[in-house]
């Protein structure tokens, strides 16, 4: 149901780079690659994720309440992202753990523009 979601940046190369490092281990690579927006994924007919420079070229800022969360499919690669986005220079805004006993496990960062990313598992 889901095409692809959209984080702004202030700096396209950066967070081009950053996603497609962070998103590399899970078969993720640049997909479409345009002036303004690069799109990231495993292929177009599977949901993507797309960083770009406002199209009416303002400053982009992270809403309150909106986030990315990513599903890598298990706990340990919860934890691994976490740790790999913290080494690219993303900040921690909740570092891995149970949240829910026994339905939801997850770790939250802000990637290099302050968008908020859950790295997540049902289980």
């Amino acid at each position: 149901m889901i095409s692809y979601v959209t984080l702004g940046t202030r700096d396209l190369q950066q967070a081009a780079d950053f996603y497609t490092n962070l998103l590399a281990d899970l078969g993720a690579k640049r997909l479409i690659n345009m002036d303004r927006i690069v799109f990231i994924g495993k292929n177009n007919k599977e949901p993507m994720l797309a960083v770009c420079v406002p199209f009416n070229k303002e400053d982009p800022h992270p809403g309150n309440g909106v986030m990315l969360a990513i599903a890598p499919g298990s706990k340990e690669l919860v934890d691994q992202l976490y740790h790999k986005a913290l080494a690219l220079g993303a900040s921690c805004d909740g570092a891995p753990g149970q949240r829910i006993p026994g339905v939801f496990y997850g770790a939250y960062i802000r990637d290099l523009d302050g968008n908020k990313v859950c790295f997540n598992h049902f289980g």
